[in-house]
């Protein structure tokens, strides 16, 4: 059974830094694409990063030079180390892979960004 748990997530004000880490069981990071997304209430799920099998890291525009997604195979955990945080990075961030097809997700972890 694959599992995605979250955490890390908090209440930061603007300009401050906050590493979120994603736990994964039942698969191998490493063999798959994960990615981290975000949302707002009412609004579809925003791609924000992703790291390849092969390491290959993409970011959406309005993150990039400010937030760093990374692995720790030994631990199999995936981190989204976020910087100079602007009050619209206020959302829930979800972890996600997609193996064989099925989309997993974890429960998601509340970053809120004051000003």
């Amino acid at each position: 059974q694959v599992q995605l748990v979250e955490s890390g997530g908090g209440l930061v004000q603007a300009g401050g830094s906050l590493t979120l880490s994603c736990a994964a069981s039942g698969i191998l990071i490493s063999s798959v694409t994960m990615r981290w997304y975000r949302q707002a209430p009412g609004e579809q799920r925003e791609l924000v990063a992703a790291i390849g099998s092969s390491g290959v890291t993409l970011y959406a525009d309005s993150v990039k030079g400010r937030f760093t997604i990374s692995r720790e195979n030994a631990k199999n955990t995936v981190y989204l180390q976020m910087n100079s945080l602007k009050r619209e990075d206020t959302d829930v961030y979800f972890c996600n892979a997609v193996r064989f097809g099925t989309v997993y997700w974890g429960q998601g972890t509340q970053v809120t960004v004051s000003s």
